[in-house]
């Protein structure tokens, strides 16, 4: 049985830090809240999704997220865990990867009921954003959104239809129309994405690229380097991480 939809909102005011694809790189995430100026307890954090999975400590990305309030939504590969999981209390966990087993076996109670929890959107009233793994459906309203789509699709096609495959369509970021600016991760090939109403973030920190997250209200980017290659990248992602590195350098100034 799927498990019920959820589309979170909440009227945030404090500046906001709105954080990529972390997928357990703990010391990143560490290092983005020091390059953002974090004040916990002042500021909030929000997670695009995939907390988890592919780094080498995604127990510790948790109880970080969870020791400063922040918040998030489901990541597929969060979703992946959350499955694996309910497969391993009825004894059927044999078909995952063995990566996502020996994690779940580390988690407790606590971190899946949190995990379980997550929405599958998320909107920021005073900062007139949505947070979003993956992507949407310009033309399908928030809450009518398929739960695939949410946690999976990159593009559309030529006819309108939804795709989780690059070389398959545009990316459905540039068809966004607005006026809410969309949040969201899920696409390492494409890297760094800046559309007038849509800004993609997962610059690939698990494949050795970059943590880039972006602060609200004035949407300025922060990024902080990988500490080293984590996951094997594919080449459509180690081309971008070259091309996103040189461009979030020229935005810091650096």
């Amino acid at each position: 049985m799927q498990p019920p939809l959820r589309f979170g909102t909440t009227a945030l005011v404090p500046r906001t830090l709105v954080v990529g694809d972390v997928h357990g790189c703990a010391e990143e995430l560490r290092a983005l809240l020091e390059e953002a100026a974090f004040r916990p307890g002042d500021d909030a954090l929000v997670s695009v999704g995939d907390l988890v999975n592919k780094g080498p400590d995604s127990i510790g990305v948790l109880r970080l997220v969870r020791a400063i309030g922040g918040r998030a939504v489901l990541g597929n590969h969060d979703d992946l865990v959350l499955r694996c999981a309910a497969a391993r209390r009825a004894g059927e966990d044999d078909s995952f990867p063995d990566g996502v087993r020996r994690l779940v076996k580390k988690l407790d109670d606590e971190d899946l009921a949190w995990l379980a929890a997550l929405p599958l959107t998320l909107t920021l009233e005073s900062h007139h954003t949505i947070v979003v793994h993956a992507g949407m459906l310009p033309s399908v309203p928030i809450g009518s959104q398929a739960r695939e789509h949410l946690l999976t699709m990159r593009s559309i096609k030529a006819d309108g239809t939804p795709t989780k495959r690059i070389e398959e369509g545009v990316p459905w970021a540039s068809l966004w129309p607005g006026p809410e600016h969309v949040l969201f991760g899920h696409d390492a090939v494409r890297g760094l994405q800046r559309w007038p109403y849509a800004t993609g973030l997962d610059t690939g920190c698990v494949y050795g690229g970059r943590l880039t997250g972006m602060l609200l209200p004035e949407r300025k980017l922060v990024s902080v380097p990988a500490t080293r290659e984590w996951s094997e990248p594919s080449k459509g992602v180690a081309k971008q991480q070259a091309r996103d590195d040189k461009a979030l350098k020229k935005l810091a100034g650096r």
